[in-house]
């Protein structure tokens, strides 16, 4: 079986590993994933956090999931994830689906139950548009949703943010790609509200420079 693709691969990377300029200050994100496994069951560990130089860590989530192949281009993912900032963290069950949709769209879209009872979900994706052989334009979104209102996490019901982006960049080699680009993040509904309640932005355009790099 091992001969004939039912070998055990490992993988580790960071799609996202940049440095943020925003209006009046300068912050930091990463996005990654590592997983073990074959073509059809797999262990996935996803990781994501962000937070300004010189001052706490904001936002870190950490994903542990089993993923299940059910057809040739998608994965049928269950597992935890644990959102250890912002204060007050929180546990959730995590049920998913990740893959290649019709136009070569990377689309994941996943239900989040939290330990206190609260339901979100997330659908993401991005689509790369090869330039040159080297040089890659990629759009990116991501939309966050939430059942309910959330006020100790500043969380609306209804549509809570939307992330645009386009990233641009160079492969020096496969696994190694420095990148440039631009992204706006928006606050809607309540959850909009509540932050302009605390006194913080509802939009933020920003510029990105990071590298995407793979193992």
């Amino acid at each position: 079986m091992k001969e004939s693709g039912g070998s055990t691969f490992r993988y580790l990377s960071f799609d996202l590993a940049e440095f943020v300029v925003h209006k009046g200050k300068e912050s930091y994100r990463w996005d990654g994933e590592a997983w073990f496994g074959g073509d059809i069951n797999r262990f996935v560990f996803k990781y994501e956090g962000e937070g300004e130089f010189g001052g706490p860590l904001d936002d870190l989530e950490l994903f542990g999931l089993y993923s299940r192949a059910i057809s040739p281009y998608w994965n049928l993912q269950a597992g935890i994830r644990y959102d250890v900032k912002p204060d007050p963290s929180r546990t959730y069950a995590v049920i998913g689906v990740e893959g290649l949709a019709p136009y070569w769209f990377e689309i994941t879209a996943a239900a989040f139950v939290s330990n206190k009872g609260e339901v979100r979900g997330r659908i993401e994706g991005y689509y790369d548009q090869r330039i040159t052989q080297k040089l890659i334009f990629q759009p990116r979104f991501e939309a966050n949703l939430s059942a309910q209102t959330i006020r100790g996490l500043g969380v609306g019901a209804g549509l809570t943010n939307l992330e645009l982006g386009a990233r641009l960049r160079y492969e020096i080699k496969k696994e190694f790609a420095p990148y440039i680009g631009f992204e706006w993040i928006r606050q809607f509904g309540e959850s909009a509200r509540l932050t302009r309640a605390n006194g913080g932005q509802v939009s933020d355009p920003h510029f990105v420079m990071g590298v995407r790099v793979w193992f």
